[in-house]
């Protein structure tokens, strides 16, 4: 397979990006879409600079640099083909746990506009259950408290403004790419509580020198293991140490509010607009939501591959209700977009074979996810007397899930909830399922309040341990 080769050369680039958490997704989506635009010749500005804070990356940062930080993409079509491109746009990438004054001065530098994001939505140390910033957790302690020697996110780039202003470097935009509501606004609020309980005069300069632009983003991008760089380098003839791929699909929007200048992103297909949030309710609520409903009973189930479970029927039609009965009556469609299409093209996505998505992949840190994509509706949901049933019944997977840690094939697995307090641990082991409802993201909605929800919540936990996930999936989906 012939492999799309990048046509500009390193030494024209310059960076004017900072990118934090370079994973599978960030090489999937910003860099692919900046590494086509760095073609035209008057975007040269804007190559990424990399930045790793967590020393779980190291083996990923070594592999990058052995290969010149270069790597190839393979875009899996839904009609079977596949393309493969090689991406340069990462032009130099920075271990902040072994070098933490170059992210400083990398930050401060006068050429970096943007500093974008991708740190999951559980890394803005937001309170699940509060959505306030958590002054209280002790590396946020630290850094509040020696400024000079940051370990977290917030650390570093509170510091690196704080050289930036001092040396008279200008104006930058923080660009959230997570896949939180209003995720600039969530960011302008972790950033700005951190600085202003750290340094009153930055705080000052940052209200006037950066801004937060909310954005969408979606491309379905897998995890990639051993046996998928095999396969990804057989395919391609290629030797890459850290290849990725990823759908065929791919989106972006953008509220366009960068205060220091941004890329043309919008000659390569990133729409600009001045308020994101219908784009973002369609696919918070559609795409997310359904990942979330589907992960937890297709992996109980015994399945752990997405597209396995999205050709069962069941879950199919699962998705298909979710999506028409309880969510379209709450996600007024963005201009131009056909909705009934964008569902359609929902299904097709998660079924690519080529893609073959992990279902622990969506079931990983379900804490951060649900304040997100489902107890907004939810809560919407329950004030307007909606039928429950989907939901209550995920939420009842969701601690069969966590509680009993095996599915119906008698397979154990491990849970992967980096997010989880002591407090929910002792919730998801009570006897009692309404404890349950006490866990970090449920809390503050008080869905024991509501009658309906709790009694079809406890019936659904009490009949998936007495007969099994499918067996339950099937009287659901069946009265639709």
């Amino acid at each position: 397979m012939k492999i799309v080769d990048y046509k500009y050369h390193s030494k024209d680039i310059t960076q004017g990006i900072v990118h934090i958490g370079v994973g599978n997704f960030h090489r999937a989506h910003q860099a692919f879409y900046t590494n086509v635009l760095l073609e035209d010749n008057d975007q040269k500005e804007w190559g990424i600079c990399g930045i790793s804070l967590l020393s779980s990356d190291e083996k990923n940062v070594e592999n990058l640099k052995s290969q010149d930080l270069d790597y190839t993409l393979t875009v899996c079509g839904r009609d079977g083909s596949d393309q493969v491109y090689k991406i340069g746009a990462l032009q130099e990438l920075i271990a902040g746990y072994e070098n933490p004054k170059a992210v400083i001065d990398k930050i401060a530098e006068r050429s970096i506009k943007i500093i974008s994001l991708t740190i999951t939505e559980g890394g803005y140390n937001l309170d699940k259950g509060t959505g306030n910033f958590d002054l209280e957790d002790e590396k946020i302690k630290h850094d509040i408290e020696n400024p000079r020697f940051p370990s977290t996110v917030f650390g570093f780039i509170a510091e690196g403004l704080r050289v930036r202003k001092h040396r008279g470097n200008g104006s930058i935009t923080i660009l959230s790419c997570d896949n939180l509501q209003h995720n600039g606004d969530t960011a302008k609020k972790a950033f700005t509580t951190f600085i202003n309980a750290q340094d009153d005069e930055l705080a000052s300069w940052v209200m006037q020198n950066v801004t937060f632009p909310n954005s969408m983003v979606d491309r379905i991008t897998p995890s990639t293991n051993p046996a998928d760089i095999k396969r990804l380098n057989a395919n391609s003839g290629s030797t890459d140490k850290v290849p990725v791929y990823c759908e065929d699909f791919i989106q972006w929007v953008i509220e366009d509010d960068f205060i220091a200048g941004r890329p043309a992103w919008e000659r390569v297909g990133v729409e600009f607009v001045n308020d994101v949030s219908a784009f973002e309710n369609m696919k918070l609520s559609l795409l997310n939501a359904s990942h979330t409903l589907l992960c937890y009973p297709a992996f109980l189930s015994g399945y752990r591959k997405v597209d396995n479970a999205m050709h069962d029927p069941l879950f199919t039609a699962l998705l298909m209700d979710f999506m028409n009965i309880d969510i379209t009556p709450y996600v007024p469609a963005p201009k131009e977009t056909n909705l009934e299409l964008y569902k359609k093209t929902l299904i097709e996505r998660f079924a690519n074979r080529s893609v073959s998505d992990q279902l622990s992949r969506l079931c990983y840190d379900g804490i951060s996810k649900f304040p997100v994509y489902i107890m907004p509706n939810l809560s919407k949901m329950i004030k307007d007397g909606k039928d429950l049933k989907r939901i209550t019944f995920l939420i009842a997977a969701y601690r069969h899930y966590l509680k009993y840690k095996k599915d119906s094939k008698g397979l154990t697995y491990d849970v992967a909830e980096p997010w989880l307090t002591s407090e929910d641990s002792k919730f998801i082991e009570s006897s009692n399922p309404l404890d349950f409802l006490n866990l970090t993201p449920f809390k503050s909605y008080n869905l024991m309040a509501s009658e309906k929800f709790t009694q079809e919540y406890l019936y659904y936990a009490e009949i998936i341990k007495e007969k099994g996930i499918t067996a339950v999936l099937n009287t659901i989906v069946s009265k639709n």
